[in-house]
């Protein structure tokens, strides 16, 4: 029960002080290619954070698959500076907190605020971006269907599993 409020106040404490690991964005780069790596470096140092936390989790758990990996270092680029942002943590705040305790509310109040809507559909503009600057048809699949696992594939419920741990 207290699983995911702790979850979510680790996530902050970390977006407060972002710190991108040098070696592992070198690693995310040699396999994402120039251009996706453009995408990639796009996003908030927060973002690039967490989705090179997530890449790390997938290797560790054995996971190899580029399309995979890749599918898992750019599944926020929907949230970064291409995609229309600004998002700013209290958008973010704002977003889980709202999506936690009136979720039918959310669609409404993001008409209001541009980083609410980038937030809401950023799993679409992402996998939009990520096609435009070259990402395989399966990685913007698995961006997609990352999102609602239950439906999806072993490698997309992997990635879901990978996100929310991170």
């Amino acid at each position: 029960m207290l699983a995911r409020p702790l979850y979510r106040a680790r996530q902050f404490a970390q977006a407060l002080r972002p710190r991108v690991d040098g070696d592992r964005l070198g690693e995310a780069q040699a396999l994402l290619g120039p251009r996706l790596s453009e995408l990639f470096l796009s996003m908030s140092p927060r973002d690039q954070q967490h989705c090179l936390a997530v890449y790390g989790k997938l290797l560790a758990t054995g996971w190899t698959d580029g399309e995979m990996l890749a599918a898992a270092l750019l599944h926020d680029c929907g949230k970064g500076a291409l995609a229309g942002g600004p998002v700013r943590l209290w958008h973010r705040v704002a977003y889980v907190v709202v999506d936690a305790l009136a979720p039918t509310l959310l669609r409404g109040l993001a008409r209001y605020s541009a980083g609410l809507v980038v937030l809401a559909e950023h799993a679409e503009r992402g996998a939009e971006l990520a096609a435009k600057y070259g990402a395989t048809p399966q990685s913007v699949r698995l961006m997609l269907a990352m999102e609602a696992p239950e439906a999806a594939d072993e490698r997309a419920c992997a990635l879901h599993s990978a996100d929310e741990a991170c």
